[in-house]
C-alpha cells in the first residue's frame, strides 16, 4: 500500500501557513476533485477525500500539533487517517461554502422572509432632485394573533423529522449531504395547534401603504432598499427587505446620461450670424446664454452645474446645449429681396434656375 502524503504537500500550502491560507487551499481542490463535477471519476474522487483528510487535521490547532510532531501516526484514530470522520468534514463543507455542496446555513436565515420587488415610475424632475412618495404594497403581514409563529398558543413543538436540527444528513459515498427538512422547512419547529386566523402559516393577506424618500440622482434601474419591509419570515422569522426599482419617464426636453443633461435649443439664422442672448430652459428654470457672432448650427455649449445632482454628494452634472440654426421659411417679399441683396453682396449665385445642379458637376469635371 502506498504511503501517505504530507497534509501539507497536499494541499501545496507552506508549514506555517494560517488557518485563512489553510481553508483557500482546501477550497480550491474541493472546487477541483468534487465528486459532483466528476461523476464516475475515482482518482478524483480519491483527491478529493486526500484534500478533506489533509484540511480536516490541519484545520485542528490539536491534531495540526500532533501531525508537525509525530506525523501520520499522531492523529490516526483523531480524525485523520482511516479514522476520517464525515460528520465533521460536513460542517467544514457548511462553513467554506454555504449550500453549495448540500452544507447547512442555519435555520435562522432559512425562516428569513421573502424580499419583495416595487417598481416605481417618477418625473425627470424627480428622479433627479429626489422626492418623497407614499406607495400601496400588496404583501403579507405578521399574524398579530399568534405573533407570527403560526401556533394558537404561541408554542411550537421540536420538529419530529429532523430533531430540531432544520436538515436531514445522510451518507453518499465516504461524506455526509444535508438536506432542508421538508416537513418543517429546515425551522425545527413544527405547529400543534395551527392559529385560526392564519391557519398555521404565521401570516396574513394585506395592503401596506409606506412612505419611501427617493435621494437625489437616482435613474432607470436604481435600487432603494426598505430593511425589514418585505415578507414576514416563517414561524416568527425575520422579515426579508422591500426593493424598490426607479423607472424614469422620458422627458419632452431634456435627456440625461449619467449625470450630464442635454438638450436642443432652436436660433434663429440672424441670431447665429450676428450673435445674440437667449433664454435657455434648465431643470432651475430659464437661464441666460450668450450666442457669439457667428455660431454654427450643432454648436454646443455648456452651462456648468445645471446638470444632475450626483448620489450622496454635492456635486452636479453638466448641461449640454446644443443650438440648430432653422432656416427661414414663407418670407415676404421684402425679406427676400434682403436676403438677395445680401447674397449678391457675399459673392453667391442666388438664382438656382440659372444653371442646374449637374451643370456645374460637369463644369468642374471638364476643368
Amino acid at each position: 500500500m502506498a504511503s501517505k502524503r504530507d497534509y501539507y504537500e497536499v494541499l501545496a500550502v507552506e508549514r506555517n501557513a494560517d488557518a485563512d491560507t489553510l481553508k483557500k487551499a482546501f477550497r480550491k481542490l474541493a472546487m477541483q476533485y468534487h465528486p459532483d463535477r466528476n461523476p464516475g471519476d475515482k482518482e478524483a474522487e480519491e483527491k478529493f477525500k486526500e484534500a478533506s483528510e489533509a484540511y480536516e487535521v490541519l484545520s485542528d490547532p490539536d491534531r495540526r500539533a500532533r501531525f508537525d510532531r509525530f506525523g501520520h501516526q499522531g492523529v490516526e484514530g483523531f480524525g485523520g487517517g482511516s479514522g476520517f470522520n464525515n460528520v465533521n468534514i460536513n460542517d467544514i463543507f457548511g462553513e467554506i461554502f454555504g449550500d453549495i455542496f448540500g452544507g447547512g446555513r442555519g435555520r435562522r436565515q432559512r425562516n428569513r422572509g421573502a424580499d419583495l420587488r416595487y417598481n416605481l415610475e417618477l418625473t425627470f424632475e424627480e428622479a433627479a432632485f429626489g422626492t418623497e412618495v407614499s406607495v400601496k404594497i400588496p404583501r403579507p403581514k405578521r399574524c398579530e394573533s399568534c405573533d407570527g409563529t403560526g401556533s394558537k398558543s404561541k408554542q411550537q413543538r421540536q420538529c419530529p423529522t429532523c430533531g430540531g436540527a432544520g436538515e436531514v444528513r445522510f451518507t453518499q459515498g465516504f461524506f455526509a449531504v444535508a438536506r432542508t427538512c421538508n416537513q418543517c422547512g429546515g425551522s425545527g419547529q413544527v405547529v400543534a395547534d395551527p392559529c385560526k386566523d392564519c391557519k398555521g402559516q404565521g401570516k396574513t393577506e394585506s395592503v401596506s401603504e409606506l412612505a419611501v424618500k427617493i435621494p437625489p440622482g437616482v435613474d432607470t434601474g436604481t435600487r432603494v432598499r426598505l430593511a425589514g419591509e418585505g415578507e414576514p419570515g416563517e414561524q416568527g422569522g425575520p422579515s426579508g427587505d422591500l426593493y424598490v426599482v426607479v423607472h424614469v419617464k422620458e422627458h419632452a426636453i431634456f435627456h440625461r446620461e449619467e449625470y450630464e443633461v442635454f438638450c436642443e435649443v432652436p436660433i434663429s439664422f440672424v441670431q447665429a450670424t450676428l450673435g445674440a442672448q437667449l433664454e435657455v430652459p434648465t431643470l432651475d428654470g430659464m437661464v441666460k446664454m450668450k450666442v457669439p457672432e457667428g455660431t454654427q448650427s450643432g454648436k454646443i455649449f455648456r452651462l456648468k452645474g445645471k446638470g444632475i445632482p450626483h448620489l450622496q454628494s454635492a456635486e452636479r452634472g453638466d448641461q449640454h446645449v446644443r443650438v440648430v440654426v432653422e432656416t427661414p421659411q414663407n418670407l415676404t417679399k421684402t425679406q427676400r429681396e434682403l436676403l438677395t441683396k445680401f447674397a449678391e453682396a457675399s459673392g453667391e449665385d442666388v438664382n438656382p434656375q440659372s444653371k442646374s445642379f449637374f451643370d456645374k458637376v460637369k463644369d468642374l469635371l471638364n476643368k
